[in-house]
């Protein structure tokens, strides 16, 4: 009588070198399809926020349609790091699967922009509580051998959708109508869940006692999910009021922050709070300068909408690429593959910030956008490879969030002080403006070459 799947599940060291052999099979075809699902909607609602701004009258909350799902998100990752640790990763992620779902229908049915609203917070909340869940999977399931080639896979699950994303919503948008791009997501959504059963049963209680939920922790999370909002509002200003939004908003990032993170993180102390660090600050310096590339290609060098899109999908293709290198072939110690990475990262955020400049030719920035992203794809998996291998099961899900809390707070800040730089040196000259920008996210680029030697313990 052969074993069944949920007996292998129970004994993940079995001796494998495929994420796809049969004990890890159905997980990891449906957390590549959740991720996969995810990072589509993410994308696609980009394309579609103008004709839905539009039809529902509310273009003066375009942006905190967008920053909103950030903000909530926030209080997601918190809540299901800490709930994952407790009780397992099971809870979170049904949890997290119900608002995503629900969040998404009620954007898709909504007929004013309130609505629409109220579903993208609850969508927010409920993709929060999907990410640390699956990083937890990821630490129980698999064994260590194995769980670079998971992160290779959930790398992928987001290349595709960034490289067709746009045109698929688009052509959605023109089609079949903006609504589809909300409700269709649903639909798979579950399926791809569905496949988590067998291995969510597996995973009982972690063993170890993990650290006790407090009023006071979820508290600083909506203080710092308030604090996201606030820059999104305070981008739309200008003046003093924009002055007057922006340093409370910074305030309650930094204090709140601070409090939901290992301590140590802010200064990057060697060991785990380095390994945060370094995934806040080189997220902070790619998406930085993703957010004014295309700007820049455009203004700077004449490109079209669809050739700087063209040369941003590069870099997508190089973070692909560097997360296959580290999940695969990488025979390096984890810690190389971080200075290697965080090296690229600055030589290619500074060639393509040099984009800013009309001499600089379009095709040697474009290689060192594709430079950044392959950097980026060797550290990203590797940082959460990291993170994982110094928790204990009673820890994965608190320093799984801890990542991406990390990751969500400083690329918002960053955002935020380089649009709101950018927006007050354009009326001096584009030049400055762009100089400004790209300066902040080659100087984060730089730190990640420091922070990425402080990884290692002390011994």
């Amino acid at each position: 009588m052969g074993t069944s799947e949920p007996d292998l599940l129970a004994n993940p060291a079995r001796p494998t070198d495929s994420i796809l052999a049969p004990p890890y099979r159905a997980a990891t075809v449906g957390m590549v399809a959740l991720i996969s699902l995810i990072a589509f909607e993410a994308l696609a609602v980009t394309t579609a926020m103008p004709t839905v701004a539009r039809e529902l009258n509310g273009l003066k909350a375009y942006a905190l349609a967008f920053g909103g799902v950030l903000a909530t998100s926030v209080i997601g990752m918190t809540l299901s790091g800490r709930w994952s640790d407790r009780k397992g990763p099971a809870p979170a992620m049904w949890t997290g699967l119900s608002g995503f779902v629900a969040g998404l229908l009620v954007a898709g049915f909504a007929h004013d922009m309130p609505t629409l609203l109220i579903g993208r917070l609850v969508q927010g909340l409920g993709a929060g509580c999907l990410s640390p869940a699956l990083y937890v999977i990821v630490g129980r399931l698999y064994p260590e051998s194995l769980r670079p080639k998971v992160f290779a896979s959930f790398s992928a699950g987001w290349v595709v959708p960034a490289l067709i994303g746009p045109a698929v919503s688009g052509a959605i948008v023109e089609h079949v109508g903006w609504r589809w791009v909300f409700l269709a997501v649903p639909l798979l959504a579950i399926p791809a869940a569905a496949l988590l059963r067998g291995a969510l049963r597996s995973l009982g209680e972690p063993r170890g006692v993990a650290g006790a939920e407090t009023t006071r922790t979820m508290a600083n999370a909506v203080g710092a999910s308030l604090g996201v909002c606030l820059l999104f509002v305070a981008g739309q200003e200008r003046g003093w009021l924009a002055t007057s939004i922006f340093l409370p908003a910074i305030a309650l990032l930094v204090v709140c922050g601070k409090r939901l993170l290992p301590p140590g993180t802010l200064r990057a102390a060697r060991g785990l709070p380095a390994v945060i660090a370094l995934r806040g600050v080189a997220a902070s310096a790619f998406f930085g300068t993703e957010a004014f590339l295309p700007l820049a290609f455009s203004r700077e060098h004449g490109l079209s909408p669809m050739w700087s899109g063209i040369g941003i999908s590069v870099g997508a293709i190089g973070w692909f690429s560097g997360s296959w290198y580290q999940g695969h072939y990488a025979k390096v110690s984890r810690q190389t593959l971080l200075r290697r990475g965080t090296a690229l990262m600055v030589i290619g955020s500074l060639t393509a910030a040099l984009s800013t400049f009309a001499w600089m030719p379009v095709a040697a920035s474009v290689a060192g956008w594709l430079l950044t992203g392959l950097g980026m794809g060797m550290l990203y998996g590797t940082v959460a490879v990291l993170a994982l291998s110094m928790s204990g099961e009673h820890e994965q899900g608190t320093n799984s969030s801890a990542l991406q809390l990390c990751e969500s707070l400083m690329v918002a800040t960053t955002l935020a002080i380089g649009g709101s730089l950018f927006a007050a040196l354009l009326d001096l000259s584009d030049t400055a403006a762009f100089a400004a920008n790209f300066a902040i996210t080659v100087t984060l680029a730089v730190v990640g070459t420091v922070v990425a030697r402080r990884v290692e313990p002390r011994v």
